[in-house]
């Protein structure tokens, strides 16, 4: 039995009748646990066959309790595991055809030990260009755009990091508000400037030829990073003067 997201015990309420639920349910669903979910991230990964929601003759999506409880263990693993969506799919296929499987180990697990990579093996989850683009609802001219303006960048290999949906999301936001990915090359610059502090703190923790010293760097890495990030938060609320919820 798939682990249910936080927030399961709403289901009965939030269901209708049939004990369907719309997509924008289940974004109130899983916004418990997932406060960064969106109603396009939910469609892509039905698009990646994650979940396979039924259609209504009017072709509106209507989820079932089982969709919505793969869709948090599909949520969870890549938050916790930093898994592939590929790797995804094949554990929940294996877990629901009632085979016995372990976890994959691909990358580094969060709040725990580092766990070794494979050699050919990614550190994080990736995504491809295609992928990108639908997650973040853009075409291939705004992507075009914002790498020229350095706010996004793929990989040696073309992929893109996790992170790269996250910025994609926010510079859509943004500009909704008429601010333009060129306005925003100073943000860019302001986190490129607080990764080089970070990077020169742990550097000489990263060098070290002890495996356990190396992998303490990657905790103190993002302990800095959280404290930047609230610093940096805190900073700009205090120049505009207001306080965000």
């Amino acid at each position: 039995m798939l682990q249910t997201p936080s927030g399961g015990a709403g289901h009965g309420a939030a269901a209708t009748d049939s004990g369907l639920m719309s997509i924008g349910t289940v974004l109130n669903v899983l916004r418990d646990e997932f406060p960064d979910i969106t109603i396009s991230k939910i469609r892509f990964l039905e698009s990646e066959g994650l979940v396979e929601p039924q259609r209504t003759p009017a072709g509106y999506r209507k989820f079932s309790a089982h969709d919505v409880e793969r869709l948090g263990h599909v949520l969870r693993m890549q938050r916790d595991h930093y898994l592939p969506l590929k790797v995804i799919r094949e554990h929940l296929d294996a877990m629901e055809r009632g085979e016995a499987v372990r976890l994959p180990t691909v990358g580094r697990q969060r709040g725990a030990e580092a766990v070794a990579d494979p050699p050919e093996g990614p550190t994080a989850a990736r995504i491809g260009r295609d992928e990108l683009l639908v997650a973040a609802g853009i075409g291939e001219h705004e992507l075009k755009e914002w790498e020229s303006y350095g706010l996004i960048a793929p990989l040696a290999d073309g992929a893109y990091d996790a992170e790269a949906v996250t910025v994609a999301s926010l510079v859509v936001q943004l500009g909704r508000f008429g601010i333009e990915p060129r306005h925003l090359r100073v943000m860019k610059a302001a986190a490129d400037r607080e990764a080089g502090l970070v990077d020169q703190v742990v550097a000489p923790l990263k060098r070290h030829r002890n495996p356990q010293t190396r992998a303490h760097a990657e905790a103190r890495t993002k302990e800095l990073a959280g404290l930047a990030v609230k610093l940096h938060a805190a900073l700009v609320q205090s120049a505009l003067g207001v306080r965000l919820p």
